[in-house]
């Protein structure tokens, strides 16, 4: 009887630990995507969400995280801080652990407190606005770029120094991430001699601006720095050079992208841009553009290998944590370097990357070209 009942309770232990392996290999981790997927910047959301698979496939390949494959909740927000904050909620409800993106820094920052109320760790590859890490209200935030006072120092310095102007505008999108480059430059450039005679917000989606580029012909000034996106930039231009106004345009990230060239045509000669710096000749950005291709035939976009580091550094900090807990995935986060195709990269304590930063880029024939 003794004997019986020792074979009947090993079979148990045997059945418990056998179900417990399947249920572990059969469970995913679930990381969302999220961003500007469709409108009129999703030429900035796309190639995060192509990153994300990339990175997830090559893992997967490998066994996965621990033991477990990733799965991608994809979830479009068009860059609207209204529908960004739907997003996030399904996320949460999807059982996410943690998330890529947003893209834009006000749709990042109206979800990223659903985001931290549901101890999610968030990490954005092109979001540059200051606050997002350096107000200390969001310790679940990390991301893969420089921020807009990085941009905004750069740019100033670059007229000034390059440039050599001495009386500009100042424009932007009134939004968090346009208005807040706007800002920064004007501070930087004024705190160096430079003259901002005109400082205005325009509205985003307006199909003319021919009364703001009134006042700049009637300002005489010798540069225009835009704060924003390339819809309102590649509106700007032409109509700015359509009044005879061949004088420079300075704007951020948020244009350096193909699709301002291919919106402005003829008009975007010339145009100056600052952007995450040129890493195409590190190795393993030659092998994920490379992947991109051979994926989905084409060429990356915007912010795609910032979104490459970014999945790259999340999975590297679960696998290292060894678990899916909060505290433990951000430890990892700010205690380990990982080799992607930005360099060699990790974060401080406010979740800013280490290791990486910004260059001033120019449209010569066609293409943006990094200004050395």
């Amino acid at each position: 009887m003794k004997r019986h009942n020792m074979v009947l309770l090993v079979m148990a232990s045997l059945m418990v630990i056998f179900a417990t392996q399947g249920a572990f290999a059969a469970g995913t981790i679930k990381i969302g995507v999220a961003g500007a997927f469709s409108g009129d910047l999703a030429s900035y959301g796309l190639p995060t969400v192509n990153a994300a698979k990339l990175v997830a496939q090559d893992y997967n390949a490998k066994g996965g995280i621990n033991g477990q494959k990733i799965e991608l909740v994809i979830e479009d927000d068009q860059c609207k801080p209204e529908l960004a904050t739907n997003a996030a909620a399904k996320l949460v409800s999807a059982k996410v652990v943690a998330v890529i993106g947003h893209i834009c820094s006000g749709a990042t920052k109206a979800a990223l407190g659903i985001y931290k109320d549901s101890n999610i760790v968030t990490i954005s590859p092109s979001a540059t606005n200051p606050p997002l890490t350096q107000s200390g209200e969001y310790p679940n935030f990390f991301r893969t770029i420089a921020t807009d006072d990085a941009q905004g120092r750069l740019a100033a310095s670059f007229i000034i120094s390059k440039l050599k102007v001495k009386k500009i505008a100042v424009l932007h999108d009134k939004g968090d991430y346009g208005k807040g480059f706007a800002e920064f430059a004007k501070q930087n450039a004024e705190k160096n001699g430079v003259q901002v005679v005109l400082f205005e917000g325009i509205n985003p989606g307006a199909p003319d601006y021919s009364a703001v580029v009134n006042k700049i012909g009637n300002a005489k000034v010798d540069a225009v720095v835009w704060g924003g996106y390339h819809p309102e930039a590649s509106k700007l231009v032409q109509q700015m050079k359509e009044k005879g106004m061949n004088i420079p345009f300075i704007s951020d990230d948020g244009v350096k992208d193909d699709t301002f060239i291919e919106v402005a045509g003829k008009y975007a000669e010339g145009v100056y841009a600052t952007g995450p710096t040129d890493t195409s000749t590190n190795a393993l950005a030659i092998k994920a553009i490379a992947e991109h291709k051979k994926v989905f035939g084409t060429e990356p976009g915007a912010f795609f290998l910032n979104a490459y580091a970014a999945a790259q550094a999340l999975f590297n900090a679960i696998a290292k944590a060894g678990s899916t807990d909060y505290n433990k995935i951000v430890a990892a986060l700010k205690s380990n370097y990982v080799d992607t195709p930005l360099g060699h990269i990790s974060f401080d304590q406010k979740g800013d990357i280490i290791g990486f930063g910004f260059s001033v880029y120019q449209v010569q024939n066609g293409k943006f070209v990094e200004l050395k």
